[in-house]
């Protein structure tokens, strides 16, 4: 006899969570320091003028300004 039953729906029915990155601010945009500005796996963009990199490549603002950007760099101004 069978431990248990053939009804393996419930187990098979999981998918991963979104992980939410990309531009999370657009130029001309106002912010303070410490802004999440860009959530990346590595640099598809690279950290420019007042722009610092975090741990797991995400874009923080280093100062209070506007945001600009330049081809795949990020800067505030």
């Amino acid at each position: 006899m069978a431990q248990k039953k053939g009804q393996g729906t419930s187990k098979n029915n999981r998918d991963s969570l979104s992980k939410k990155l990309g531009v999370k601010v657009f130029s001309n945009t106002k912010v303070c320091s410490g802004y999440i500005l860009v959530r990346q796996r590595g640099y598809k963009f690279k950290p420019g003028l007042n722009v610092y990199s975090g741990k797991d490549f995400t874009l923080h603002s280093k100062k209070r300004g506007v945001v600009f950007w330049s081809k795949n760099k990020v800067n505030v101004v």
